[in-house]
């Protein structure tokens, strides 16, 4: 593991406060979203927060995420750090998490999510349903390439790894990259925080594609025994983004699924007769995309992780087992 201490931002209103620390990934996608988190954080209690930035085995390798393990390849050496002292906080992209918690660690705060769901980029903006048939579509999430390939448009889904903006230049038509490629699916959420929305030449309607669970939504993490930061993170808090995530992830850990599964799940809070509550759906796609099971239900925000283990149940019943097993 490699750690790097490089920024401290220093807000007017933070006088001589001890900064603290906050483990991230390199990447520009990483640094943008826990830049975004300090800022805000220093915003709402004036404590100063430096950038720590920290390899993971996730970005030193070029093997596909499945081949390495798959969950939790891009958080266990920040998780490391955190648990040694090294740095005071750290920010996840929510979906990287595994889903059993980790031992002396406290996730103090689930900010208000971006858009969840996936954003496609085409050649000379065209949309999924115009791509003519035989068109490569680059993607490396299981999930993705089950659904694409359940629409029966006869696209070629060509594994793709990298950065953001490496995968964009694999477009036809962008500058500086191989434009090997027809188009690419990516997350709406990375795309807006770094500033390549004007690059979306459709987002995806999860009636075609439902969102991995927990995309868009970021986890902040810190030790359990630390109370001061986990009080100042509570400020960051969105209990409806929480509650949403809770559910989808629950969905997940019941199938006994991890990141690299073609599992997707997306919950939504919705004004019911007795007020605020959730709408869950889920499902679970062959690889090859020739069958699924879908799924869906409603109940009460605090009732969100049992709502999520029902709906896998469900799911379990009408075959998801037998799916997510044909793609392994």
């Amino acid at each position: 593991m490699t750690a790097t201490d490089v920024q401290v931002t220093a807000s007017p209103a933070s006088g001589t406060a001890t900064p603290l620390r906050l483990g991230t990934r390199a990447s520009v996608l990483a640094r943008t979203q826990s830049r975004a988190v300090a800022d805000a954080l220093t915003a709402a209690t004036g404590v100063p927060v430096e950038l720590v930035l920290i390899s993971t085995e996730g970005d030193r390798s070029s093997a596909a995420i499945a081949q390495l393990g798959g969950t939790g390849v891009f958080v266990t050496a920040i998780r490391r750090a955190l648990l040694d002292g090294e740095v005071d906080l750290a920010v996840h992209s929510y979906k990287d998490l595994p889903t059993a918690p980790e031992p002396g660690l406290n996730l103090a705060a689930v900010p208000v999510r971006e858009d969840p769901r996936d954003a496609l980029v085409a050649r000379d903006g065209l949309t999924l349903g115009e791509l003519p048939p035989g068109s490569r579509i680059g993607t490396g999430a299981p999930r993705r390439v089950a659904q694409l390939r359940a629409l029966g448009l006869g696209l070629e889904i060509v594994p793709i790894r990298g950065n953001v903006d490496s995968r964009l230049a694999r477009v036809a038509g962008s500058p500086g990259g191989p434009g090997d490629l027809d188009a690419v699916v990516l997350a709406r959420a990375g795309l807006s925080r770094i500033g390549r929305r004007d690059r979306i030449t459709e987002t995806l309607d999860p009636l075609q594609v439902l969102p991995a669970p927990a995309q868009g939504a970021l986890a902040v993490e810190c030790r359990t025994s630390d109370a001061r930061t986990r009080e100042l993170l509570g400020r960051l808090e969105d209990p409806a983004t929480r509650a949403c995530v809770v559910a989808e992830r629950a969905t997940l850990a019941a199938l006994e699924a991890g990141c690299s599964a073609p599992v997707a799940a997306y919950a939504e809070v919705a004004e019911g007769e007795s007020g605020p509550e959730l709408f869950l759906r889920a499902s679970v796609t062959a690889l090859d995309g020739s069958d699924s099971v879908r799924g869906s239900a409603t109940g009460p925000l605090t009732d969100a992780a049992s709502l999520g283990r029902a709906l896998a149940a469900e799911l379990l019943d009408r075959g998801a087992a037998a799916l997510m097993a044909a793609g392994e």
